[in-house]
C-alpha cells in the first residue's frame, strides 16, 4: 500500500508538470493570438529536442564526470553475483555494473532503459560497506531501475528549463518593444506578462521536480527493503555514507558533486548538516545502524521544522523522515 501511494503521488505529479507547461503554452495563444499558435511549436519542438539531448548524451556525461570504469564478473565476482541475484528478484534485465572512482562512498544508478541501465558504486563505498549494507544500497538502485523514474525525472527536469526559456525570451521581447506581439507599448506589456506567468511556472515546476526526486527516493528505499528484507541494512548505510561524504572537504564535494547530486543515493552536498540529525540513531556510536537502533529511532525521531522547510529545496529526503520511514518496514 505504502508504495502504491508513492507511486500515485509520482503519477500526479508528472500531471501536474504537463498541464502546467500546457496551460503556459495556451496562455502565450491567448495573449498573442496567430503568433502564438506558431511559437507553442517552437517551444514544443525545443522541449522534444532538448529531452532527446538529455537521452542520448546524458549518460556519457555520467560515465565521464563520475569517472565511471566498468568491471567483469571476473574482477568483481561478488559484486555481479549480488547484482545478478538483486536483478533476478525485481524481474530487470541485469544492467551493466561499474566502479566509479570518485572519492566519496556513494552509489547510483542510470540509463535510458531498463536494458540499458547501469549500476555503479564507489570504490569507497565498497571499502566501508558489510555485505548486507552494499546489497541493501544496490537493492536501491536496481529500484530505480524497475520504477524507470531515471527516464521519469529526466524527462521532468526538461520542463523548467523550457519555462526559464520562455520567462527569459518574453522579458527581454517586452523590454525592447514587444517584439513579435503586436507593436508599442501594449505588445510590451503582454510580452512581460507572459515572462511573469513563465517565471512563476518555472519556479513551481521546479519545486515539483525536487518533490518528484524526493519520492523517488522513498520509493527506491522501498524496493530494497522488499527485495533484501533488510531495512536496517539500508539505514546503517546511508549512515556510512553520510558520514564518509561529511568527511570530505565540503569545497571538493560541491565542485565534483553539485551537478550530479539527483544521482546518488545520499545527498553528499548536505552530508555534514545530515550527520548531526542522524548519528543519534547510532546508540552505541559503533559507526552502524542495527535492527534494534532502527526501531528506537523510528519511535522517537522528528525532523525539525527547520530541516522540513530545507527538504523543499532538495533532491533528497531529509535523512531522519528517511530512516524513519524505513523503520517502518521492519
Amino acid at each position: 500500500m505504502r508504495t502504491a501511494w508513492l507511486k500515485i503521488r509520482m503519477g500526479l505529479c508528472v500531471l501536474l508538470l504537463f498541464a502546467a507547461i500546457y496551460a503556459l503554452l495556451v496562455v502565450i495563444a491567448t495573449f498573442l493570438g496567430g503568433t502564438g499558435s506558431g511559437m507553442m511549436i517552437i517551444y514544443a519542438l525545443l522541449a522534444f529536442v532538448m529531452v532527446a539531448i538529455q537521452f542520448f548524451i546524458g549518460p556519457k556525461i555520467v560515465e565521464r564526470s563520475m569517472r565511471v570504469r566498468y568491471v567483469s564478473e571476473q574482477e568483481q565476482p561478488e559484486l555481479h553475483r549480488m547484482v545478478t541475484e538483486l536483478a533476478m528478484k525485481a524481474g530487470i534485465p541485469k544492467p551493466r555494473v561499474g566502479i566509479s572512482e570518485i572519492s566519496i562512498p556513494n552509489a547510483f544508478a542510470f540509463g535510458t532503459s531498463k536494458k540499458k541501465a547501469r549500476v555503479c558504486v564507489t570504490r569507497r563505498l565498497m571499502e566501508m560497506l558489510k555485505r548486507d549494507e552494499l546489497e541493501a544500497v544496490l537493492g536501491h538502485e536496481l529500484s530505480h531501475i524497475k520504477h524507470q523514474d531515471m527516464v521519469v525525472i529526466t524527462a521532468l527536469s526538461v520542463i523548467p528549463m523550457i519555462c526559464y526559456f520562455i520567462f527569459f525570451s518574453f522579458f527581454w521581447s517586452g523590454i525592447f518593444g514587444g517584439m513579435g506581439g503586436g507593436r508599442g507599448r501594449g505588445g510590451g506589456v503582454s510580452m512581460l506578462a507572459i515572462a511573469l506567468i513563465a517565471f512563476v511556472v518555472y519556479f513551481i515546476s521546479n519545486l515539483i521536480v525536487l518533490y518528484v526526486s524526493r519520492i523517488r527516493e522513498y520509493y527506491a528505499d522501498a524496493g530494497s527493503a522488499e527485495l533484501t528484507r533488510k531495512p536496517q541494512a539500508l539505514a546503517s548505510a546511508l549512515y556510512k555514507m553520510i558520514y564518509g561524504s561529511a568527511a570530505a572537504k565540503p569545497e571538493k564535494v560541491k565542485k565534483e558533486m553539485e551537478s550530479m547530486r539527483a544521482f546518488f543515493a545520499a545527498d553528499p552536498v548536505t552530508a555534514r548538516r545530515d550527520l548531526k540529525d542522524l548519528s543519534a540513531a547510532d546508540l552505541n556510536k559503533d559507526g552502524k545502524i542495527d535492527e534494534y537502533e532502527l526501531r528506537a529511532f523510528a519511535e522517537r525521531a522528528r525532523a525539525s521544522r527547520a530541516d522540513r522547510i530545507m527538504e523543499i529545496f532538495s533532491t533528497h529526503p531529509n535523512p531522519v523522515s528517511r530512516v524513519k520511514k524505513l523503520g517502518g518496514y521492519l
